[in-house]
């Protein structure tokens, strides 16, 4: 009888052994490059945003802080621009429409200043007499773009011949049908 060989450990072969391994770390390698690469273009990306949002001023600019004076004036800065804002976003057209609509024989109109943010304005004129003042002021009145007509204050010109009044009154800028 022949004699029995167990072999409990099969022979490998190494090559097939070292090939394994080989693509094994270049899949590893290709995948560390890659996450590098990935890694790099967000960054680059992340800072082109910060430089876009700082030239459109959604982020405000790094470095020193701003002292308190450059704070304040800063926040002055803003307030004025906002005054701008909401004077701009008024219907203009409306109020310069109902006042050129309004019969103006016994009134000149010599100034118009409004305050957007506080929703009002104020109104210089000139009336050829007491009664033309106030029958402009009852016109303002009953207007759909003023609320709360108040005079402030008139003085009548004693010095010209027909004694003019000059006065000033302030109302409330009404926008449609809300009140600011």
């Amino acid at each position: 009888m022949r004699r029995l060989e167990l072999d409990f450990q099969p022979r490998r072969t190494a090559l097939a052994a070292w090939v394994v391994l080989g693509v094994g770390a270049s899949l590893v390698l290709a995948a560390v490059v890659l996450q590098q690469n990935v890694s790099q273009r967000q960054a680059g990306l992340e800072q082109q945003l910060h430089q876009v949002e700082q030239q459109l001023g959604k982020r405000p600019q790094q470095g020193s802080a701003l002292t308190p004076a450059q704070s304040r004036e800063q926040s002055e800065k803003l307030a004025q621009m906002r005054s701008v804002s909401q004077q701009l976003q008024r219907p203009w057209e409306r109020l310069f429409n109902m006042l050129e609509a309004m019969p103006q024989d016994d009134v000149a109109l010599l100034t118009l200043t409004p305050d957007a943010r506080k929703g009002q304005v104020r109104i210089s004129a000139e009336a050829r007499d007491l009664e033309a003042m106030l029958a402009f002021h009852k016109r303002l009145e009953a207007s759909d773009e003023l609320r709360d007509v108040s005079l402030l204050n008139h003085e009548i010109m004693v010095k010209q011949p027909e004694h003019p009044v000059q006065f000033n009154l302030s109302a409330t800028w009404e926008t449609g049908n809300a009140h600011p």
